[in-house]
């Protein structure tokens, strides 16, 4: 295994393309966050610096990276992180999380992932397909945290069952979702506002309510 932190972090080109110019005359917002992004660029490669990461990741604030030494991140091309309430109208609650915590720990994100202030937690495998945009203040985590037998949590509180998460392709999760371990989402399913997903989710569904049930299919 290499070591992590030695690869290279591609840093953003400075300057802005002509979408977001345009946008920027229309919704002027837009030209803020895009001129504090640009000022935090040497902040955020410096958080990033550690990760297995593509070329052309932006980020809205800075996100809060904890990766064990023993583990591996690996993030495709065109990262976006929104970590700033004025990054999103949703007003993201907290900085985008991205954690890995045991040795071994592997989370792999594909191209065009996009997370707005929401916590990717990865104990045992996370695997993130291509073009999967992730809603506001969502979590994404692979571990119970801790034991739900109450004498085992007593004599080993970080010892929690795990199982691995694949989110395949073009996957959309609405915001304040809660991803649990061990299921696949399948291509292009979309997951509800506030859904809890316990289960495997078929490619194409729609899926919302705690626990998630299938409530539609996409059409076409």
């Amino acid at each position: 295994m290499t070591d992590q932190s030695a690869q290279p972090v591609d840093i953003p080109a400075a300057m802005l393309s002509r979408e977001s110019l345009r946008q920027a005359r229309a919704m002027p917002w837009k030209a803020s966050n895009e001129l504090r992004r640009l000022l935090i660029l040497p902040c955020a490669w410096w958080v990033l610096r550690g990760l297995d990461l593509g070329p052309g990741w932006r980020c809205y604030g800075l996100p809060i990276i904890q990766r064990h030494r023993g583990s591996v991140i690996r993030i495709g091309r065109r990262l976006s992180l929104r970590s700033t309430a004025r990054s999103n109208p949703l007003g993201p609650n907290h900085p985008v999380i991205i954690s890995t915590r045991r040795p071994g720990a592997s989370l792999n994100i594909g191209d065009d992932f996009g997370m707005t202030g929401g916590s990717l937690v990865c104990d045992q495998c996370i695997t993130i397909g291509d073009r999967v945009w992730v809603g506001a203040n969502t979590t994404i985590a692979d571990t119970d945290f801790h034991p739900l037998d109450p004498e085992r949590r007593r004599e080993s509180p970080l010892a929690a069952e795990t199982a691995p998460i694949r989110i395949a392709n073009d996957v959309f999760i609405g915001m304040n979702a809660l991803i649990l371990k061990g299921l696949t989402i399948g291509e292009e399913a979309v997951v509800g506002a506030g859904a809890v997903v316990t289960r495997d989710v078929p490619p194409r569904a729609i899926v919302a309510g705690n626990p998630a049930i299938v409530i539609g299919e996409l059409s076409g």
